[in-house]
């Protein structure tokens, strides 16, 4: 892991943009298993995550009780409690996922702490960077 664990998340719009950001993550210091890739649809990010040096949030990223409250969600529900579960915030996750929505792409390079309920790390970094 890079000796600055900062959770850091890229918006792309393609298989050959999330390669790219996977391996300047790589280049970074971030392990495999740390960095992600999601879009609006799970058949989509299996391909991406297959194809590309990335992965899938999973159950150890959400936790146990994430995963299995998510069966019983909706797609974005779903979508957002996995971003939240890497210290997203409530109102980036509700944005990002509004970006999904557009067929964007999210190239997540975790820091490492789990997140549950309302906390949240202040200090992602997000590229492009958004004003609010």
């Amino acid at each position: 892991m890079t000796t600055d664990p900062k959770t850091k998340v890229h918006t792309v719009n393609n298989a050959v943009e999330v390669q790219e950001q996977v391996y300047r993550f790589q280049s970074e210091g971030y392990v495999k298993e740390n960095i992600f890739v999601l879009t609006h649809d799970k058949s989509r990010t299996n391909r991406l995550a297959e194809r590309t040096d990335a992965e899938k949030i999973g159950i150890a990223e959400e936790g146990l009780g994430t995963a299995i409250a998510n069966i019983f969600r909706s797609s974005g529900d779903e979508l957002r409690a996995k971003m939240r579960s890497l210290g997203l915030s409530k109102s980036d996750a509700e944005r990002l996922e509004r970006e999904l929505d557009q067929d964007k792409i999210l190239v997540i390079a975790w820091g490492g702490r789990e997140y549950a309920g309302e906390d949240y790390d202040p200090y992602v970094y997000y590229y492009p960077n958004y004003v609010y």
